[in-house]
C-alpha cells in the first residue's frame, strides 16, 4: 500500500487542502486537530515527487531549525545538525536531493515553510505549496 492510499486522499483532494496556503505571506495559525489532515496531505503529495527543497522562513534560529529538523524526518531526510545559531529571523533551505542546507538572517516578512516538490520525469509533479506552518510536524 503507497503512502497516498494510506493517507486515504486522492491527489486532487490533497492538492485543495495545501493550496490554500499557497501566496500567504505568513502561514495562518491552525487547530490541533486541522495538522493531522495538512500532514497526510503534504505527504500523499511529496509521495508522488522525486524530491522536495524546504524553504523556511522564521522569527528565531531555533524555530527554523526545529521546522527544518521535523520536515526533514517526516519527509524521510536525515536533517543537517551543524547549521549555526543566528540572532533573529532566519531563512533556512534544504535541498533534498542532494542534503546541501544552509542558514542565512532573513529580513523578509514571510513566515512559515515552502514545500517545492521536483520529479524527474515529464508531467511528474513539481509544484510548491506554502507557506505552511512551522511546527506542522511537532
Amino acid at each position: 500500500m503507497t503512502s497516498q492510499q494510506q493517507s486515504n486522499l486522492t491527489f486532487q483532494e490533497a492538492k485543495k487542502i495545501l493550496n490554500k496556503f499557497n501566496c500567504v505571506d505568513i502561514a495562518p495559525p491552525i487547530k490541533s486537530s486541522e495538522k493531522t489532515l495538512i500532514r497526510k496531505a503534504l505527504l500523499a503529495i511529496t509521495s508522488i515527487s522525486d524530491y522536495q527543497i524546504l524553504g523556511i522562513c522564521a522569527d528565531t534560529a531555533e524555530e527554523g531549525l526545529m521546522a527544518m529538523r521535523t520536515y526533514s524526518l517526516a519527509l524521510g531526510y536525515e536533517p543537517p545538525k551543524d547549521l549555526p545559531v543566528m540572532e533573529g529571523p532566519v531563512y533556512i533551505k534544504l535541498n533534498g536531493k542532494n542534503g546541501l542546507c544552509y542558514i542565512d538572517s532573513y529580513s523578509g516578512h514571510h513566515r512559515g515553510v515552502l514545500v517545492s516538490c521536483q520529479s524527474y520525469r515529464q508531467g511528474g509533479i513539481n509544484e510548491m505549496f506554502g507557506h505552511l506552518p512551522l511546527d506542522l510536524f511537532v
